[in-house]
């Protein structure tokens, strides 16, 4: 039963990976105006939200997985205070950092008709702080995996989507984003 357990954390681990990947660059992309008769603007905002709920819910089985699996030792405390788990504290630290980032801006989000536009706005932008995070972490817990080759290429390529999405956002040029551009706390709404 542990080795299922074992096998079901990694890979709901990879698949929120994939998941998140998804977010950032259709974040990036609607962040930049991106727009096709195809796909306006609100269905790229819809798909971005309901990718992130799809998002958490891998994520929440990662985390409960990983708990429950008795080979490594980790506890509640250890998946959202960094640098504290008894197993490979600086791989499974950085995890805890995402979780808290990710936290963060799901809270923020939740709450975002009550918040100021440039508070929601510059507590969303740790969502590019978060993904290289949990980017890493994984591929420092993935360290002494036998199938590393392909969790390598996986990490590569969601490293190239997300930089192509940010590349695209920032060569963008309409008269709103301009203004939010010039600040993650400036421009409206």
């Amino acid at each position: 039963m542990s080795a299922a357990v074992w096998y079901f954390s990694r890979a709901t681990g990879l698949v929120s990976l994939v998941l998140f990947t998804g977010v950032v660059v259709l974040g990036a992309l609607g962040a930049g105006r991106f727009a096709t008769p195809s796909w306006p603007r609100f269905a790229v905002a819809a798909v971005h939200r309901n990718l992130a709920l799809t998002s958490l819910a891998f994520l929440a089985a990662h985390i409960a997985t990983a708990l429950l699996d008795g080979y490594v030792p980790l506890s509640w405390l250890d998946v959202v205070l960094p640098f504290g788990a008894g197993y490979q504290p600086f791989w499974v630290g950085l995890g805890a950092v995402a979780i808290d980032l990710l936290l963060a801006i799901v809270v923020t989000s939740l709450v975002r008709t009550r918040l100021p536009a440039r508070v929601w706005r510059a507590v969303h932008w740790l969502a590019y702080l978060c993904w290289p995070v949990a980017l890493v972490h994984g591929i420092g817990m993935a360290e002494d995996d036998a199938a590393r080759g392909w969790i390598i290429a996986l990490d590569v390529v969601c490293a190239v989507a997300v930089l192509g999405a940010v590349a695209y956002r920032a060569g963008v040029r309409h008269a709103d984003t301009e203004t939010r551009k010039l600040s993650p706390l400036g421009g409206t709404r």
